[in-house]
């Protein structure tokens, strides 16, 4: 997968040293100096084979936290990704899915807790948290980036969010705080029992959710059985919260994973399920309506 770092507005992505038998895309890196937590990071975007910015195309957009992770393993932590290229090149050339642009936010490393975490927080202990300033910098400078230089189609119904762990507690907070800007929701083994599952009440008293959303939970996140069960259970009653304002199997998708572990081999491996179950059926032309 190459990476550049100029203006993507191609007419076809460059071309690859050794072509895959199923193209892989090209992947973007991005410099963002953030103003909102007055840091610098990098903004990775993976476009579709064929992605063709000159056209009249429009792309449905997925945005996902700790991009680091995402889409290659020099970067990743204990160097597994995602596989989210090949993963989605796969699903497209299977036509499963329509071409989609996958942006992934790196994380800040040292700051990424007070990021990511919107409470005040004894476990994990956070002094200062800022997740409450994250809707915005997403709105604000991570969005009107990719909008300013991709073909990107607008509207919730073609914009999705995600992330896992503590980037999966940040996906539904930020779902809360900002409804209607996101239509797909890709939330990981989301930290639910932050600031005592505070954002679990919140979720109760919310009835905005998005035209589709994959929840995923392994069984043996943590690697304590008091602790796994609490987990899933926290999993459960999200899931539960979300069928009782509404989402039925054709909007809401929950996989709890029997021996899963809290890992990004985990998330990889259910990535293909979560990115068909949120894309399909979206074209990519600027899609209206509510699926």
């Amino acid at each position: 997968m190459t990476a550049q770092k100029s203006n993507p507005k191609l007419k076809s992505p460059p071309a690859q040293t050794a072509p895959p038998p199923v193209a892989r895309g090209s992947l973007w890196l991005h410099e963002l100096k953030s103003w909102i937590f007055r840091n610098t990071r990098a903004v990775r975007v993976w476009l579709p084979p064929d992605y063709d910015g000159w056209g009249e195309t429009r792309y449905p957009v997925l945005y996902l936290n700790d991009g680091q992770n995402l889409f290659e393993p020099t970067t990743a932590f204990a160097s597994v990704h995602w596989q989210v290229g090949e993963t989605a090149s796969r699903l497209i050339a299977e036509k499963k899915i329509a071409p989609v642009i996958i942006v992934g936010i790196d994380n800040t490393g040292t700051n990424r807790l007070r990021e990511y975490i919107p409470y005040r927080s004894a476990d994990p202990k956070v002094v200062g948290p800022q997740g409450k300033h994250y809707p915005d910098f997403l709105r604000r400078e991570v969005m009107p980036l990719i909008e300013k230089y991709y073909s990107v189609a607008k509207g919730p119904e073609n914009t999705g969010l995600g992330g896992s762990s503590l980037g999966g507690l940040i996906t539904l907070y930020t779902q809360l705080a900002m409804p209607g800007v996101f239509g797909r929701l890709l939330i990981e083994s989301p930290s639910l029992f932050v600031a005592n599952c505070r954002i679990l009440e919140e979720c109760r008293q919310f009835r905005d959710w998005p035209f589709r959303v994959y929840l995923g939970m392994g069984t043996q996140e943590v690697g304590q059985a008091e602790k796994d069960r609490r987990a899933v259970n926290d999993a459960r009653e999200l899931g539960n919260i979300l069928r009782a304002a509404g989402l039925d199997e054709r909007r809401l998708k929950i996989q709890i994973e029997e021996g899963a572990p809290h890992s990004e081999s985990a998330w990889a491996a259910r990535f293909p399920a979560a990115l068909e179950f949120l894309y399909s059926g979206l074209g990519s032309q600027g899609v209206g309506g509510s699926d």
